[in-house]
């Protein structure tokens, strides 16, 4: 994996779009990379109404239901220790496409912080997401602890 982008349910669109071409104009296309998508999607209104599907570039899809909180909230879900398992699982069965792409609403707060966490996992810094915004403090601290736990499992 060459990189992780960290995006807007909008922007994530318009990435994927960048990836189409009409029927024999290929060079049409400004995007060529293969890539897998962590689609954050709210559970107020059962998602966005969009769901990614994999394709030629699109070697992947998780979509997760969960809520920006940090506690638990009447009528919303929580990120879950479930939930954080499959993203490890998912990160590490993608580790070949060139591109992971996370998106939630906004793309500030649940992706940023999958974001910041896929990239201390694949060895990077990610002190970047930690500077330029807010990751949600319970996502990316359920991620690591589910790591953790993984780690001390293995060793």
């Amino acid at each position: 994996m060459k990189r992780v982008l960290v995006k807007s349910v909008f922007d994530a669109f318009d990435y994927v779009m960048d990836h189409y071409y009409p029927a024999g104009l290929e060079d049409l296309a400004s995007r060529s990379d293969t890539y897998a998508v962590i689609s954050i999607q709210d559970t107020h209104t059962k998602g966005f109404g969009l769901e990614f599907r994999e394709n030629q570039f699109c070697k992947g899809v998780l979509t997760l239901y969960f809520d920006d909180i940090v506690k638990e909230v009447p009528g919303a879900v929580l990120f879950s220790r479930g939930q954080a398992e499959k993203i490890l699982d998912f990160i590490h069965a993608q580790k070949r496409v060139d591109t992971l792409l996370i998106h939630c609403y906004a793309g500030q707060s649940r992706s940023r912080a999958v974001g910041a966490f896929a990239v201390k996992m694949l060895g990077g810094d990610n002190s970047r997401y930690f500077k330029t915004g807010t990751p949600n403090p319970h996502v990316i601290n359920i991620l690591e602890e589910v790591w953790d736990s993984r780690n001390c499992e293995e060793n």
